[in-house]
């Protein structure tokens, strides 16, 4: 037997996207469900960098979708390039009025869920969703099968795919699971955590000859870097000792305090931008749209972005009948998401060490770095794409 469930919004994905999504719509008086193939525990678990912009503190902040950001979350003023033996500190407060927060996604989404489920909201763990239909009619579907085997079908006005990088909805957006502009980098970073306190009070991302290294934090006990490398590494081939040489290595004249490595993981480098954004009554919004490399920090805040237009869009629609702000979403969308993507190219691009570079290359990403932190114009930039760019509107 299959269970019939209406709602207004049918959201696929527990992440930050579609939680966010949900909270903000329920203020709106528009209910939703959310479906996740995910346990409570596994997306509460899975540790994520988190460098949040001003603007998605102030959203969460202000919706009360999280109080912990501000109380547990760290404010950072700045980052340093680290280059040549010599840091740069670029000041963000000075260039441009902002600043950052460094709050790790899964803290984000401990608040987002326990906020979700404290007002009522009906979120289904467990529950894998195995065909989404009818787009484009004013009754789309979503089909699920839970962890018991109950089969349900969830009929509303709107289907939304949250669900990362894998997504489900994609195909019913732009006809296949892997329809987009796609770019694989030649390298990945090598993730380790430990148990140490902070090396850096800010972050600091390295250039060096042998390759690129991001000194961070997690917590005053807990430390979170990464290093350059190949694709494949195997990450348990590599001992503590030579690890710590690595990063060492990588930033000198920088001390690191040293501990115990408890995680340790490979990173691959993607970036991606799906075809089409929204088809008929779906759409597709954070990791299920665009993903980017971590080095310019805009994956939660894009995915935050995006959520805003559509929460704007999906009360217009589905309250005033007004179909203008949907129509404008993917346009308006677009514009941040291919500025974000410029953006951690650039930064990837600016920072690593190619496999082939040659004395020239070295040399000339050097004059870029020059040209960056020695220039008010070059900081400024960097400081007003790192801290992110003001939320955009649609007008009506």
């Amino acid at each position: 037997m299959t269970t019939t469930v209406r709602t207004r919004v049918a959201i696929v994905g527990a992440g930050p996207a579609g939680l966010l999504l949900s909270h903000l719509l329920a203020d709106a008086g528009i209910d939703s469900i959310i479906l996740d193939r995910r346990g409570r525990d596994e997306i509460e678990s899975t540790i994520r960098a988190g460098i949040l912009e001003q603007e998605t503190v102030r959203v969460l902040s202000e919706t009360g979708a999280s109080d912990r950001v501000l109380t547990v979350g760290n404010r950072h003023d700045g980052i340093e390039l680290h280059f040549e033996g010599e840091g740069h500190r670029i000041d963000f407060p000075s260039l441009t009025g902002r600043s950052v927060w460094l709050y790790p996604q899964h803290e984000a989404l401990k608040d987002l869920i326990a906020a979700r489920l404290a007002a009522g909201q009906d979120l289904r763990f467990e529950t894998e969703v195995t065909g989404v239909g009818d787009v484009e009619s004013d009754r789309p579907w979503v089909s699920a099968t839970s962890a018991d085997g109950t089969e349900v079908r969830i009929e509303a006005e709107f289907v939304v795919g949250a669900d990362g990088s894998r997504s489900v909805v994609r195909p019913a957006v732009t006809g296949s699971s892997s329809g987009g502009y796609f770019r694989e980098y030649p390298f990945a970073w090598f993730g380790i955590l430990c148990e140490a306190p902070p090396s850096s009070h800010e972050l600091i991302y390295s250039n060096s000859p042998d390759g690129f290294a991001l000194i961070s934090q997690r917590s005053a006990t807990v430390q979170r870097m990464y290093f350059q490398c190949d694709p494949e590494a195997d990450p348990d081939a590599v001992s503590e000792a030579e690890i710590w040489a690595t990063l060492q290595a990588r930033v000198p004249g920088t001390a690191l305090t040293e501990g115990p490595i408890f995680q340790r993981e490979v990173l691959r480098f993607r970036s991606f931008v799906a075809h089409e954004l929204r088809h008929g009554r779906a759409v597709l919004v954070g990791d299920a749209a665009h993903t980017v490399p971590p080095t310019g920090a805009k994956g939660m805040n894009l995915a935050v972005a995006d959520v805003v237009l559509l929460d704007q869009a999906l009360r217009a629609l589905l309250l005033e009948n007004d179909t203008r702000l949907i129509d404008a979403f993917a346009d308006t969308a677009l514009r941040r998401i291919w500025k974000a993507q410029h953006f951690s190219w650039w930064m990837t691009s600016m920072l690593h060490t190619a496999s082939d570079a040659s004395a020239f290359d070295q040399r000339r990403q050097v004059g870029e770095l020059r040209s960056v932190v020695e220039s008010e114009a070059g900081r400024t930039f960097l400081a007003e794409a790192y801290t992110g760019w003001p939320h955009q509107s649609s007008d009506r």
